[in-house]
């Protein structure tokens, strides 16, 4: 058994431990509150915008916008992958990882080739180390990006998408659905696609009832304007879930960090009260011993 004064160093390291964890637990929980609200916040202008656009396109006819059509003089697809800065988040980079080696992998075996886009300190170290060449990273982005922030990124993708670089610009990221449960998801950017699916034939609407718009200027000018507004609102909407779900996940893990941190000092603590009984019973031993060697 070990002696009394390691077992003191060692829980007196883990208690320091656990304050650590405890502290980083509370930090992640404030910042995924404000960080929740701000993609709360922001949903609701994301999807009516998608819709907004939506129907205009539907009612406009047929519209000639290099954002709605593809591309297929080009086999090239834009992968961004969204990661951390920091660790210290359970599996939440480890899954983003994975679900976006295989999107790759499932581009490549399709004869597609693959430009890879990667934000976050985690994700370029991860493919700096295995080798893999990457196309272009933001090392400069914070933890909670601003729009203003976002918007060059969105401009830049759409500008390569209308110049026909791309066939689709995708994006890897970790969608926020509750604060127990997060997804690795695969997005795509361009060209623009709504992620609401479509209505049940039930719940249609009876014919003759479809509202009728009078537009004013054109559709093509509207478009013009929206679509653009469109593909940066949806990315910033994909970076505010990005960092709702970073948050939960390292607040999970502090959590279970400071959890197992306060286990191991109530073993700790029994094992140090049975070694020091067993060093008291020792010394009593000693000095009875030496009561008897001198009679």
């Amino acid at each position: 058994m070990a002696k009394a004064r390691a077992i003191a160093v060692r829980r007196k390291a883990v208690n320091n431990i656990k304050k650590i964890t405890r502290t980083m637990q509370l930090i992640a929980t404030a910042r995924f509150q404000k960080s929740l609200n701000r993609a709360v916040g922001t949903k609701p202008y994301t999807e009516k915008i998608t819709e907004l656009v939506e129907q205009v396109s539907a009612a406009g006819g047929e519209i000639d916008h290099p954002l709605l059509k593809d591309n297929p003089d080009t086999s090239r697809h834009a992968l961004l992958l969204l990661t951390s800065n920091r660790g210290l988040c359970g599996g939440y980079n480890a899954g983003l990882l994975r679900a976006v080696s295989a999107e790759a992998n499932t581009l490549a075996s399709s004869g597609a080739q693959v430009d890879l886009y990667v934000v976050g300190k985690k994700g370029m170290n991860f493919f700096k180390f295995v080798g893999k060449p990457m196309h272009k990273t933001y090392p400069d982005l914070p933890d909670a990006p601003a729009f203003s922030e976002i918007e060059p990124i969105a401009s830049e993708f759409m500008r390569c998408y209308e110049a026909g670089d791309y066939a689709s610009v995708r994006i890897v990221y970790m969608k926020f659905l509750t604060p127990a449960r997060q997804e690795p998801t695969v997005a795509r950017l361009l060209p623009i696609q709504a992620d609401t699916p479509k209505a049940d034939d039930s719940k249609k609407a009876p014919a003759g009832s479809e509202a009728q718009f009078d537009f004013s200027p054109e559709p093509s000018e509207l478009l013009g304007e929206l679509l653009p507004v469109t593909v940066k609102v949806r990315l910033f909407q994909f970076f505010n879930d990005m960092v709702v779900s970073e948050n939960v996940a390292r607040m999970v893990a502090m959590k279970s960090a400071s959890d197992a941190a306060g286990d191991m000092s109530s073993s700790l603590g029994r094992q140090f009260n049975r070694a020091r009984q067993s060093q008291i019973t020792l010394e009593l031993l000693d000095i009875m011993g030496g009561v008897e060697a001198l009679k």
